[in-house]
This record gives structure tokens, C-alpha cells and sequence, in this order.
């Protein structure tokens, strides 16, 4: 593996990297493997947690598509160089934002959505300039089978790599010396994952996760608000890091809020959703067990049907559980919801408190100073008022977390910004050079404050 490293490290100073018009040329080549691959990415998606096709072109193929033809269309003014403002104190001279690539890079992928999560990246990665190492997960076989022969059907792997494993291998990537680390996972991971890039002080994007708040107010269409909570909680079986964790609504309407929840569900998947062709699984049994851990004596509203064979846990709602209970202790990430009531915000505090700034947070109001408190008094990577998941659908906004839900963020050009070091360059003029800034400072201190101040 060091090899392969070093491999990438050589490539790049050739600097065969660099030429916007490669970069793009590149990423066209990745467009037609992806393209050729499309229906093998599905199959592969279905293969390992039965994901559907809607899912799979909605959240995989088609996010990856969207964004390689921005990159390709947007490159070119992405990486030229920026005109800012000048400085007085710098006189004459025209300052500018150069992009360079940081060099060699490592993407470590989840196993959630592990298409898009893998080559999404790579994307902004490519566009900057870099070489790139994959590790797609291992929790996937399929989906990350096809990653790599679409890597190897466009790239040489001294420029783009794949490497397959577990544990052992992420942990002897881990252990190399790289410029750019890129990983998507849990916080636990994502704390090793920082640990092993301090050693070599290489900086990291880090998209992690947490618990997602959904509060309701009393003012909502309580039919509309069920409807868009049971699309954004159960896409995916839950196994979504933006979904709504759990729901905090007005007292006053919780009850009439569950009856519209199990009418959604059953309008979404059937009276039966082991049955429905558009509910994914469980990707394993060590994440089944402990949803499943969940369930053991909480008050299940509705749903709560399991079969360990199938990896299947049906869409269940868990009507006020205890704050201190097994399902309100971490991120679920599952298809299993807490609802709890609420009387003030002094109750909304008091939980959302709790825990770690989250990745997402959502809001159900039409009340705008609701709406605006709730913005304002809670710190979380980003989200929707009156929806949920739908902010990671627009490519022109940052996607990321902030403090334990993570650290820098990416989409469309903020990916190409993730994966570029930002250099400041200030061209000076010559044909004036102002003797004050130079020694002797003598009979000067009050020139120099009075400049200052000025400016």
C-alpha cells in the first residue's frame, strides 16, 4: 500500500494533474464509465440492502450525474484565479485567490448511500487537481465492486486508486502520510480518523452524523407534515445521516399527528411494508440487532415487526419514550422514530440541549418568529423549514456538519473549494515604493498611526 502511495505522490509532481483542460477531459471519460455502469450500480444498490431503483437513481446515480456535469460545465471558471480587493497599506498592487490541489488525497466512503458518497467527492477531488485513493466500504461488496471497475475502466492507479477491505486496511491507509483526508461515517470513526491525520498534521473534511430534532408547532397542516417527515425518515430504511432522528411536537396535536403518520406509512409502503418493493433493509445484522436493542420494551405506537432473515424492521413510531431510554441515547439510524410532546420551548431546549450539535435540524411551522427562534437558538450543520432531507439536494449549498456532526463541508463547488488550498497572492507594483515602512523607524510612529487609523 505505501507503494501505491508513493506511486500517486510521483504522478502528481509530473503535474499531469493540473491542466484545467485534463481535469475536464478526465472527468467527461468518468461520465461515460458511470453512464456505461448505470444499471450495474443498481442491481449492485439492491444487492446489498435491496434498495430500490426510485432510491437508487433519486440519491445515488442521479446526485453523482448532477454533479458531474456541473463540474465539467463550471470548471474552468472555478479554478481561475480571483481578483479581491487591495490593500492600501500594500500600495501599489492587485491582489488575487490562486487554487492549487493539495496533492495526494484519501477518500474513506460509508456503506449508506455508498455509490454516491464514494464518487461524489471524487468529483471536487478530480476537479481540483488531486490524485485520489478510494475505500469504498466493505459493507457494500456489490456497490463497491462496481466503483472499481469504473475507476479502472477511466484511470491508471498511480492517478485514481481503489482499495478493497476492512478494518486492517482503512487502518494502514490511515497510518500513511497523505494531504487531503476525506471521510464519511460515524463520529466514533471520525475521531480516529482525526487522530491518525494529527500525526501527520494533514488536514480533513469530516461528515459525520448525529441526532437530527424535528420540532412541530400546533399551526401546521398536520397531514402534509406527516407526509414529508415519513419520505425524509424512511428513504432508505432510515440509514439516511440527514434524517430526522426524532420529532418534538406541540402536545395538542401529537396524538392526532400519529394517526397521520400510520396513515402515511401505509399509503408509502402498504399495510404490510415487508411487501413493498420500495422499502430498503437493514445492511447487516450487527446495525439490526441493535435497532432492534431499541425496541425491547418501548412504547411502540405502531409498527415493530422484525424478521432477522430478511434484515427487515418494519417503519415504527415509539410514542414518548423516556429521555434516558436505549433509542434516545444516539443516532438511530434506522427506520424506528421517537415522537415526543412537547408545552414550551423551554421543553424543546431542555432535550435538543442534550445532546451534540447534530448534522441536520428541522422545523414545522408557519409562525415565522417560531421558525426564527428555532434557527437561531440551535447550532446544527444545516436543514429545512417545513421539510426535511431536501438540503442536500441543492448542489449550491455547503453540505456539512459542525462540531461532533463534523468538520468542513462540500457539493458542487464547495467540494472543488474542499479540495483546493486557497493561495493568497499579493502582485506588487513598482513604480512607487514608499520609504515609511522601512527602518529607521525614527520620528515615524506617528505617521504610521495616523496612516493606520486612517485606513
Amino acid at each position: 500500500m505505501p507503494s501505491l502511495i508513493d506511486s500517486q505522490r510521483t504522478y502528481f509532481t509530473t503535474g499531469k494533474t493540473i491542466a484545467i483542460s485534463s481535469r475536464i477531459q478526465v472527468l467527461k471519460k468518468l461520465y461515460k464509465s458511470v453512464k456505461k455502469n448505470e444499471e450495474a450500480i443498481h442491481k449492485a444498490l439492491y444487492s446489498d440492502f435491496k434498495k430500490p431503483i426510485y432510491e437508487s437513481i433519486s440519491s445515488e446515480t442521479g446526485i453523482v450525474y448532477r454533479e458531474l456535469r456541473l463540474a465539467i460545465k463550471e470548471l474552468e471558471f472555478w479554478a481561475r484565479p480571483k481578483k479581491v480587493k487591495g490593500s492600501l497599506l500594500n500600495f501599489p498592487s492587485k491582489d488575487y485567490l490562486y487554487y492549487e490541489p493539495y496533492g495526494t488525497t484519501l477518500i474513506i466512503a460509508p456503506w449508506n448511500y455508498p455509490y454516491q458518497l464514494a464518487l461524489t467527492p471524487l468529483i471536487g477531488a478530480i476537479a481540483a487537481g488531486n490524485t485520489v485513493v478510494i475505500k469504498p466500504s466493505e459493507l457494500t461488496p456489490a456497490t463497491s465492486q462496481v466503483i472499481e471497475i469504473i475507476i479502472s475502466e477511466v484511470f491508471t492507479p498511480e492517478y485514481i486508486a481503489v482499495v478493497q477491505g476492512a478494518i486492517p486496511e482503512t487502518t494502514e491507509l490511515l497510518a500513511q502520510r497523505w494531504d487531503y483526508i476525506f471521510f464519511t461515517g460515524s463520529v466514533f470513526v471520525g475521531k480516529i480518523v482525526a487522530q491518525a491525520a494529527a500525526k501527520h498534521l494533514t488536514p480533513t473534511t469530516l461528515e459525520l452524523g448525529g441526532k437530527n430534532p424535528c420540532v412541530i408547532d400546533a399551526s401546521v397542516n398536520i397531514a402534509l407534515v406527516a407526509k414529508r417527515i415519513v419520505w425524509g425518515k424512511f428513504l432508505n430504511a432510515g440509514q439516511t445521516c440527514v434524517a430526522p432522528d426524532y420529532i418534538l411536537i406541540d402536545a395538542s396535536i401529537k396524538d392526532s399527528f400519529l394517526k397521520e403518520l400510520e396513515k402515511e406509512i401505509a399509503l408509502a409502503y402498504g399495510k404490510d411494508p415487508s411487501t413493498s418493493p420500495d422499502f430498503a433493509r437493514i445492511i447487516n445484522e450487527k446495525n439490526f440487532d441493535r435497532l432492534t436493542k431499541m425496541l425491547e420494551d418501548a412504547p411502540i405506537a405502531f409498527g415493530g415487526k422484525i424478521d432477522r432473515n430478511q434484515l427487515y424492521i418494519a417503519p415504527t413510531i415509539i410514542d414518548n419514550p423516556s429521555i434516558d431510554s436505549f433509542v434516545m441515547e444516539d443516532e438511530i439510524f434506522g427506520p424506528i422514530l421517537p415522537v415526543i410532546p412537547y408545552q414550551t420551548k423551554a421543553d424543546i431546549e431542555a432535550i435538543i440541549d442534550r445532546y451534540e450539535k447534530p448534522l441536520s435540524g428541522y422545523i414545522f411551522s408557519r409562525k415565522r418568529s417560531f421558525t426564527n427562534w428555532f434557527l437561531s437558538r440551535f447550532s446544527f450543520g444545516g436543514g429545512a423549514v417545513n421539510d426535511t432531507v431536501i438540503q442536500f439536494a441543492n448542489e449550491a449549498l455547503p453540505f456539512g456538519g459542525v462540531g461532533h456532526s463534523g468538520v468542513g463541508s462540500y457539493h458542487g463547488k464547495h467540494t472543488f473549494l474542499t479540495f483546493s488550498h486557497t493561495k493568497a497572492i499579493v502582485k506588487k507594483g513598482n513604480w512607487l515604493d514608499l520609504p515609511v515602512r522601512y527602518a529607521p523607524y525614527k520620528g515615524k510612529n506617528n505617521l504610521l498611526k495616523a496612516v493606520l487609523k486612517w485606513l
